[in-house]
């Protein structure tokens, strides 16, 4: 007995500790590219997020100019008692004391600091990353040397609201025509039925690249291309099989008595459906609801191909591509991008998650 308790207790600790671990993995680079998002341009190209932390860093506390010691750079010289050569210093002497000699610039105008480590945090944080992303606001930046540099900034206010504006119809579009399809193919009797369910999960298998160029010359003859009409039927035609398999896995679960005794009291099919069905199917409408919401707002591929480059048009994803394009060295802008993207989708889903299991595991056990 108490050897099955022993086995018990180390597996539940092996998986939970391999949970925890895998929950860690998984967040830290989030935290960081949330404290990045934060960080000024010089902090994030001089050291690393994790100096917001308590840490141990050197600290300047004195200077001292190689020509008042008659220093020669080409020779070993001797500074505070340590004798070391350029190269040395270059890198940095430590002393018996735990202070660092360092050399800094070149032999002819470079200067030697005297440094100790103290232990710091560095919580120099700024808006000025999200104001310039959000809002295009042009900003001064100076360098370590005093050169005052205007950037421009980037506007992905209007690609946010084009992001919505392309996710909320094509989330709720495939959500309701799936919900039709499933309820007919769960509780109405029909020729033909079991073909047709077969031939629309069948099209889950359906790689979407292949359906890209078809689609987009078809775009083309009917006028659609680069209009939002176009990426709301793509994305509803990508995501109806997935739909449909979906909540009819969970609509044929729920108590035939209960649609039985709604039939013999009058009821027609749409007064079930609207009355019965979508109430009972909240955990695997929402469910789906999550899956395709985050799949259609982090899309680029399809966005790219039917909206094309038209700026008026760009969804949050071609406007961060577009940052990395022509911004790439300037990481406080492209953390700040991609934060800006993420946060929707997270609300979104801690907002469903409650939904999110149940949905899933419907249809999954009989009883």
């Amino acid at each position: 007995m108490a050897s099955a308790k022993r086995q018990r207790f180390w597996g539940s600790l092996a998986v939970n500790g391999g949970l925890l671990l895998l929950v860690l993995l998984w967040t830290i680079p989030t935290f960081g590219l949330f404290v990045s998002s934060w960080r000024t341009r010089l902090d994030i190209q001089t050291s690393g997020w994790w100096t917001v932390f308590p840490h141990r860093e050197w600290q300047v506390i004195e200077e001292i100019d190689p020509k008042e010691l008659n220093l020669d750079p080409d020779s070993i010289m001797d500074v505070r008692g340590t004798q070391a050569t350029f190269e040395a210093l270059r890198e940095g002497v430590e002393t018996p004391s735990g202070a660092r000699i360092q050399w800094v610039g070149n032999k002819r105008l470079g200067r030697i600091e005297v440094q100790e480590q103290v232990w710091t945090v560095n919580w120099d944080f700024t808006t000025e990353n999200y104001e310039e992303v959000l809002t295009g606001k042009e900003f001064e930046f100076t360098d370590s040397e005093g050169n005052v540099t205007v950037i421009p900034g980037e506007n992905m206010t209007g690609a946010f609201l084009n992001s919505l504006a392309v996710a909320i119809p094509a989330t709720l579009i495939p959500i309701l025509i799936a919900a039709f399809a499933a309820y007919g193919f769960a509780w109405m009797n029909f020729p033909g039925r079991r073909l047709l369910f077969i031939l629309i999960i069948a099209l889950l298998v359906v790689p979407l690249q292949i359906a890209l160029v078809p689609i987009l010359r078809d775009y083309s003859a009917l006028g659609l291309n680069g209009t939002f009409l176009a990426i709301w039927l793509a994305h509803t035609g990508f995501g109806l099989p997935l739909a449909t398999y979906l909540l009819y896995n969970y609509i044929r679960t729920l108590p035939r008595e209960t649609l039985e005794s709604a039939f013999i009291d009058g009821a027609s099919h749409f007064t079930i459906f609207q009355r019965l069905i979508l109430p009972l199917s909240v955990p695997a409408l929402a469910s789906f609801a999550i899956f395709q919401f985050l799949w259609v707002w982090n899309d680029y591929l399809v966005a790219l191909i039917f909206i094309g480059a038209n700026p008026d048009l760009e969804v949050v994803t071609m406007a961060l591509a577009e940052i990395t394009g022509s911004r790439g060295n300037d990481w406080h802008l492209l953390t700040a991008g991609a934060f800006v993207t993420m946060i929707l989708p997270m609300v979104v889903f801690f907002s469903l998650q409650r939904f999110f299991v149940r949905g899933l595991l419907a249809g999954s056990v009989k009883g």
